[in-house]
């Protein structure tokens, strides 16, 4: 499918996304219609123009020191997100469908959470398996019997979305324990407005800046007491964490104190924060930190990273922890399967954005299906994230299936498998012209006493030729998302 025409000097003029449905274009039988500014604007850019207003936008991450560690990279620990300068466009119409469906998500799994450390209805009635719960490995007995505030759980939840080729979105996968990403969401934001001000011109977009604002709102809503001006604490692994510079923005952005768990103390079952004037208390902490690795008297006692006596003090309510303790349960790969019968089950409500269709390799018929389908499979294991682990049949080697298949034979209960998703493409800057590159999407949303979605979220993009792996981990970049205002087609 060739989308552009007219003038050959046109900059989108070559551009052909193919058989991929296009989040700038559309389809050719649906054109994207609330796009058509935008692209009337690139389509009358010098191609050489906009590759220096991408160098410019690069150079200033680097500056601005907006970076992640990769851990598995021994020659660049340190690297900037790649920023593809062509914003990726969500219609008033089509964000406030994935707004309902994400909130409707949030509001199913934390549900799920409260019935499962409580009456574990759930699992009594069969509609997900007990074993798939109770022993999983984020599974936290101590959470057992705890009331939560508003029974929220997940306070941040990201919500991996991919679209297909038919334009339908779809959920990959939820990020219920620590998502990370939101403050590229922010920073790629303020880099358009800097490098691509009249792209931008009267458009209409909704905007992200407010995300530390409602982030804070709800840090404040859950704090034990009165509510009387409770002290509110971003708590980091520390400076080596992949994500460091996102913890420094989003206490920034919240305006509280960011600490390591050496900053914190535990006295008399209340958390302390050691300041020059002394013990100051801290009510709500946003933490950063996996479970096992929180409260080295709780969990790993070899945890250099927590706080010794957290555990006791929140089981206590004398503190607050966002995400709670135990969340891992409702973000695994298998019991992602039956989210949508959680909807149903909680909600008496079908899943507003659908499941990519999956198969838990625990389950013999599964297990059968997928090895006997293997060349046409994506196979993930259940506890990895970053896009590591993922076995692409399609595109695999002879040599990678018959791993695969090992390792399915050896462990299945650790493996799940789907068809391969056609991601959907967007116009990206690269260095032969502009290319269409494969994109997801990760809206955020907030949960206090209740839900609040940021317009728009992380679009990360693949920006190898031909790669689905959008991870940043993986040499994946992002771009920014724009939400428009009002009502449009």
């Amino acid at each position: 499918m060739s989308v552009p025409e007219g003038n050959p000097s046109n900059l989108l003029s070559s551009y052909d996304p193919g058989l991929f449905f296009d989040e700038l274009f559309g389809r050719m039988d649906a054109p994207a219609e609330h796009t058509a500014l935008i692209r009337q604007r690139l389509a009358a850019l010098d191609f050489e123009e906009l590759r220096r207003r991408a160098m410019n936008a690069e150079r200033e991450l680097f500056n601005l020191g907006i970076t992640f560690l990769v851990y598995s990279n021994k020659n660049a620990v340190d690297r900037i997100l790649p920023f593809d300068i062509i914003p990726r466009v969500i219609s008033a119409r089509e964000w406030a469908h994935l707004e309902a469906g994400v909130t409707q998500r949030v509001a199913a799994l934390n549900h799920f959470l409260q019935d499962i450390y409580h009456d574990q209805k759930i699992l009594k009635d069969g509609i997900i398996p007990a074993e798939l719960v109770l022993g999983n490995a984020n599974y936290r007995p101590q959470m057992v019997g705890l009331d939560v505030p508003f029974n929220t759980y997940i306070h941040i939840m990201g919500v991996d979305l991919v679209r297909d080729r038919h334009g339908t979105f779809r959920v990959l996968e939820d990020n219920g324990r620590v998502p990370s990403g939101v403050s590229y969401v922010v920073e790629n934001r303020h880099m358009m407005q800097r490098v691509f001000p009249d792209l931008m011109q009267d458009i209409g977009i909704r905007p992200v800046d407010n995300y530390g604002h409602k982030l804070l709102e709800a840090m404040m809503e859950i704090a034990p007491g009165d509510g009387n001006d409770p002290q509110v604490a971003l708590l980091s692994p520390g400076s080596y964490n992949s994500a460091y510079f996102e913890h420094i923005f989003l206490a920034r952005e919240m305006g509280v104190p960011l600490v390591e768990g050496s900053d914190l103390v535990v006295e008399n079952d209340r958390v302390f924060m050691k300041t020059t004037s002394g013990l100051a208390p801290v009510d709500s902490i946003y933490r950063r930190i996996d479970d096992a690795f929180l409260d080295p008297l709780a969990f790993n006692p070899d945890s250099m990273l927590g706080v010794p006596g957290l555990l006791e003090a929140y089981r206590k309510g004398n503190v607050a922890l966002a995400n709670a303790i135990g969340t891992g349960v409702a973000d695994d790969k298998a019991v992602y399967c039956y989210v949508p019968r959680m909807i149903k089950y909680y909600l008496d409500q079908d899943p507003i954005i659908p499941n990519v269709d999956t198969r838990i390799c625990r389950e013999p018929d599964a297990l059968q299906y997928t090895l006997d389908n293997l060349d046409k499979l994506v196979v993930k294991p259940v506890g990895e994230a970053g896009g590591y682990g993922i076995t692409i049949g399609p595109r695999a080697s002879a040599a990678e299936l018959e791993e695969c298949r090992a390792k399915l034979l050896a462990d299945p209960d650790n493996y799940i498998s789907q068809p391969v998703v056609d991601l959907s493409v967007c116009p990206t800057v690269t260095d032969d012209g502009i290319e269409p590159r494969h994109v997801d999407l990760r809206p955020f949303a907030i949960t206090g006493k209740s839900t609040w979605v940021l317009p728009g979220g992380l679009s990360r993009v693949a920006l190898k030729r031909g790669t689905l792996i959008v991870n940043s981990s993986q040499g994946g970049g992002s771009k920014d998302t724009w939400v428009l205002e009002g009502s449009t087609p």
